[in-house]
């Protein structure tokens, strides 16, 4: 199945991309050839791995590119890219020759750029959702054909938050794509830049407040430091009763910061797996400090 006798292409790489093209597949939709980033160490050991769009290629005996090379050389074929998470910038000269559709993870003209999921979680968004949208030499600027919102709750984090963007985004790809595109909207007014975030971000400022906390700990891989060893913060939820000290420790493993407190939930201890907040609190020292690095 093609879109307007069309021939697919599928521009992706991380598993959120791999979910739409399995769905796409599944779907009955042919494609033709896939682009995706290099092998690349993805984990422990020093193997490379393939991406998890070329795993999902590579089942289905779909043809891998690197590049737009195949692409550059196929467009008198009359292609049409689907691009999903690729990770790279795709060239006007590549979009002259062939028109391209891309899923974003939010209400456009809402987050444009590198991470809006993370952005959506962290300015407190009750929804976020899916485009389909035109691509553009600009970022994220293209006109919108067709657009699905997702509900974000006080449970969500980056990974569920994506995981549920991706099902919809596949969802309505399907749609629209047998359905037609049709005539896209352009955004409008009012748009927000979803910036890649930062190493600095990622460092817990205790006298933020516990809700502000607590979103970036479903947002990133938040981190703070105590006896001079990075503590990972997985999983927290605000507490209730009368805030403590920014940055104090508790017995029961509240937190205090500069407007309430935070109950931590799961830990992962600098070079050691993650575990529950109490597991973590009968292996400490009896010397070890109570305050958190501000």
């Amino acid at each position: 199945m093609t879109i307007e006798g069309r021939s697919l292409v599928f521009l992706g790489t991380p598993v959120a991309a791999a979910t739409v093209l399995e769905h796409l597949l599944a779907s009955g939709f042919v494609i033709d050839h896939v682009v995706t980033q290099p092998d690349a160490k993805r984990g422990r050991g020093s193997a490379l791995s393939p991406s998890p769009v070329k795993e999902v290629a590579q089942r289905h005996n779909i043809p891998v590119g690197h590049d737009l090379t195949w692409i550059q050389q196929n467009a008198e074929r009359g292609l049409f890219g689907i691009v999903v998470a690729y990770g790279r910038i795709i060239p006007t000269s590549v979009l002259n020759v062939v028109p391209m559709i891309n899923i974003h993870f939010s209400l456009l003209p809402r987050w444009r750029g590198a991470a809006p999921v993370e952005r959506a979680l962290m300015a407190g968004d009750a929804i976020t959702g899916v485009c389909i949208m035109d691509i553009e030499p600009t970022l994220d600027t293209g006109a919108v054909y067709a657009r699905r919102e997702v509900a974000i709750t006080h449970l969500s984090t980056a990974q569920s938050l994506t995981e549920e963007l991706a099902d919809a985004g596949a969802d309505l790809l399907v749609e629209t794509l047998r359905d037609g595109l049709g005539v896209p909207i352009p955004q409008g007014d009012g748009s927000t830049h979803a910036a890649k975030i930062t190493r600095e971000e990622l460092r817990i400022d205790w006298t933020q407040s516990a809700i502000d906390i607590h979103r970036r700990i479903r947002a990133v891989r938040a981190y703070s430091e105590i006896d001079g060893m990075r503590l990972r913060i997985l999983e927290a939820e605000v507490a209730v009763g009368e805030p403590g000290q920014p940055g104090l420790l508790l017995s029961d493993g509240t937190v205090g910061t500069g407007q309430g407190s935070l109950q931590l939930r799961v830990v992962q201890p600098e070079g050691k797996s993650a575990m529950d907040v109490d597991s973590w609190l009968r292996g400490r020292a009896a010397s070890a400090s109570s305050v958190f690095t501000l």
